[in-house]
């Protein structure tokens, strides 16, 4: 891969969602969903190049017209990093940063302390993490846990409660910490992510970052002190309030 070190992120979206269908399109105080998280993008990290790996035309059409790079990627690709992973050939990153299309609320210190994650010695991928502070929420199979080691790199990710406190079982405590959706990647692991197999890990959560590390790959995780709001549900958008 030729060196460009632009700082770069890649929003991957595509329509399909079972919980929430055609969410990317939703109303969200006037303007579709995708457009309100982009907006916050360009305002919040303007410095980054902005693209959008889109499966459609139909969920390029208002992005584009706003002025917004569009890449269209395979709709039957399995995750977001997949789909980033097919629009990087065609950027040719070095370093990428992925935001979900979902999460519209996106702060600068997410995007920073991303970076700084991936910069980290050894690491081959990063994603972000935040303390847990409610126990329905460190119960909630929807709400994904990461377990670290010292040095900073999961260890591992679940739907289930880790770590596991025997005496105080379902009660968030030390090291309890909620897994945020965004992650950075470099260059050369995006270009080996679509010929890593499957993983029978990835496969029983649901997760594709457990891909990486039954690949025996290096995530590296910043703990931020505020988590982020993402939208799965309409009651979810209909909780959120744009000024």
């Amino acid at each position: 891969m030729s060196k460009n070190p632009t700082p770069t992120i890649v929003v991957p979206a595509r329509l399909a969602s079972s919980r929430f269908p055609k969410k990317l399109l939703a109303d969200a105080g006037g303007m579709p969903l995708i457009l309100r998280t982009a907006n916050r993008l360009r305002n919040q990290v303007p410095e980054y190049d902005l693209v959008f790996a889109v499966d459609g035309e139909e969920i390029a059409q208002p992005l584009k017209q706003e002025g917004y790079t569009c890449i269209f990627t395979d709709p039957d690709l399995a995750s977001g990093t997949d789909r980033v992973a097919q629009a990087n050939k065609i950027l040719q990153r070095d370093e990428i940063l992925n935001v979900q299309a979902d999460e519209p609320m996106v702060m600068r210190e997410h995007i920073l302390a991303l970076d700084k994650a991936l910069k980290r010695k050894g690491a081959d991928l990063a994603t972000l993490a935040a303390p847990f502070e409610k126990n329905e929420d460190f119960q909630d199979p929807n709400q994904v846990k990461v377990v670290l080691s010292l040095s900073g790199f999961a260890l591992f990710f679940s739907r289930a409660q880790i770590p596991y406190d025997r005496e105080h079982a379902g009660v968030v405590g030390q090291n309890c910490y909620k897994h945020l959706g965004m992650y950075g990647y470099r260059g050369e692991f995006l270009n080996e992510f679509a010929s890593l197999p499957l993983g029978c890990l990835e496969g029983l959560e649901k997760l594709e970052q457990l891909r990486a590390l039954e690949n025996g790959k290096h995530i590296s995780v910043e703990i931020v002190k505020n988590g982020t709001y993402g939208v799965d549900t309409p009651q979810d958008l209909a909780g959120l309030s744009f000024s």
